[in-house]
């Protein structure tokens, strides 16, 4: 529906379109992936008195949690990956994996120049914005990268 509308406003094609839209639900559930780890962060780091690393780590997984299921199954949810969640799963894992130790290191190197923590997650969420919907889309979600499963043929005797 909101394709169809988009297209008739502003005279887009039917693709352009999906592309907003798809956008726009990864900036929705981007942000509930922002603001329930920065919740966690908040918990883990001043109520908890946990170390950086550790209030960076939990926080992050518990936000993971949620966009994981945000992404694959409202975002990039398409039919052809039903049959490679093992695939996406491991993919999505890669790549929060990643964005650990890179997330820690943004927090950590403004921290040492005087930001908090605090303003330092806003930091990195515009980084991840960009760089997490790059990897998802070219790589995490994309059923064209899905390895081909073959067809075992079974002998008649």
């Amino acid at each position: 529906m909101t394709a169809i509308l988009l297209t008739k406003m502003f005279k887009l094609k039917k693709s352009e379109a999906r592309e907003i839209r798809r956008i726009t639900e990864y900036l929705i559930s981007g942000g509930a992936f922002f603001w329930s780890g920065y919740l966690a962060f908040f918990v883990f780091d001043r109520l908890l008195g946990a170390n950086l690393l550790v209030a960076t780590t939990v926080s992050y997984l518990i936000g993971w949690t949620i966009n994981f299921m945000l992404q694959r199954f409202w975002v990039f949810n398409n039919p052809k990956l039903k049959k490679h969640e093992l695939e996406v799963s491991g993919r999505y894992i890669v790549i929060s994996a990643l964005n650990i130790p890179i997330n820690y290191a943004i927090l950590w190197s403004l921290k040492n120049v005087g930001i908090t923590p605090y303003i330092g997650q806003f930091v990195s969420a515009g980084f991840f914005t960009v760089w997490n919907y790059l990897w998802y889309k070219l790589w995490v979600f994309a059923p064209t990268h899905m390895p081909k499963r073959s067809a075992v043929r079974r002998r008649k005797k």
